[in-house]
């Protein structure tokens, strides 16, 4: 005689198998690393610097 296999538990343990490997692929895709984050936050403050550095007039917005 074969096992007994609830049917409602086996769906959802498959459904949660699926949904932990397309997290795992997102992650993959779309998550960047903390080094990599906080150099292109680094980055862009000082391009933001750089920028508001070659302004002229001082700190007269109106100049």
């Amino acid at each position: 005689m074969g096992e007994i296999i609830n049917l409602r538990q086996a769906r959802k343990s498959r459904e949660r198998a699926a949904k932990a490997e397309e997290a795992a692929q997102n992650r993959i895709r779309f998550g960047r690393p903390k080094k990599a984050r906080t150099l292109a936050e680094a980055r862009k403050t000082l391009e933001r610097d750089r920028h508001e550095g070659h302004r002229l007039g001082g700190d007269d917005p109106e100049a």
